[in-house]
């Protein structure tokens, strides 16, 4: 049993990589891959842990891309961290959180929780700060005791002090990750709340552009969409990969490769994944 979907410090979950390593060696998976949002900063750390555990780490990553009036999230497997054409678009999207950050700030401040940007530096140490760190920092000042209370009433999407992020196109992301030599592969479709058919649109023009798998097994789809889901990489010869988006904390409910109690990715997922990387690459 494998997990392809977990998030670490280094964006906006709340275990180290060493810490997911040791939880999924828990868990007894046989892969974990570390897929943070639009960072590979953690990577080095959870490749390392790997090394010298029972479970085989996978590069990973999952990049936010503009999709009409929606966010569409594309996973990207064993890629090389270091392309340069991957971290030049990545930096781009540091600079933007940098902006988002400020303004994130201005908000909470003006809805009168004082907080400085020092606060949240505090909390994030050397990581990069996403709301994870807004919320700890908010904390720690005595306005909240629990975080999940923060996220359902400022840090959460269309909340008081939430800003969105900057993004790429979908088929930038397929073609960033298939420049670093990886797997794009659409993340929790179900979530996107399309159509079969304009599902099948998409991923018929992404296919075009080199995507190469779509996210089956995830803990929010529902037994009739994962087998749409099926049907569709069976018809466009896609790998049906699959995961926990682990955050940690934030996702209380879930746990590392099982999330709700009855995911079960299997772990041909990820050897048809990497035979079709590098047939594809």
């Amino acid at each position: 049993m494998i997990d392809l979907h977990a998030h670490s410090i280094f964006s906006d979950g709340t275990n180290t990589p060493e810490e997911l390593v040791t939880l999924a060696e828990q868990a007894g998976l046989t892969a974990l891959a570390l897929t943070d949002h639009d960072t590979t900063d953690g990577l080095p750390r959870f490749m390392a842990a790997g090394a010298n555990s029972s479970v085989q780490t996978v590069a990973g990553i999952e990049l936010s891309a503009e999709f009409g009036e929606i966010t569409l999230h594309m996973l990207g497997f064993l890629f090389d961290p270091a392309n340069e054409d991957l971290q030049t678009a990545l930096k781009q999207v540091r600079e933007g959180r940098t902006e988002r950050n400020v303004q994130i700030l201005e908000k909470l401040n003006r809805l009168g929780y004082s907080l400085t940007h020092d606060d949240v530096r505090k909390q994030s140490g050397d990581d990069l700060i996403g709301r994870p760190h807004f919320a700890a920092a908010l904390i720690e000042k005595g306005h909240f005791k629990h975080q999940d209370k923060i996220f359902q009433q400022l840090l959460g999407r269309g909340k008081a002090a939430y800003v969105d992020r900057r993004r790429f196109s979908p088929e930038a992301c397929v073609e960033i990750v298939r420049k670093a030599g990886g797997a794009p592969v659409i993340a929790h479709p179900g979530q996107m709340k399309l159509t079969t058919r304009s599902l099948r649109r998409l991923v018929k023009k992404l296919k075009e552009h080199g995507l190469c798998g779509l996210e089956v097994w995830h803990p929010t789809h529902q037994p009739h969409q994962m087998a749409a889901f099926l049907r569709i990489c069976e018809d466009f010869g896609l790998v049906a990969t699959g995961g926990s988006d682990f955050h940690g904390t934030l996702t209380p409910d879930l746990t590392l490769g099982r999330g709700f109690g009855d995911l079960c990715v299997p772990d041909t997922a990820l050897d048809t994944l990497r035979g079709l990387c590098n047939r594809a690459i």
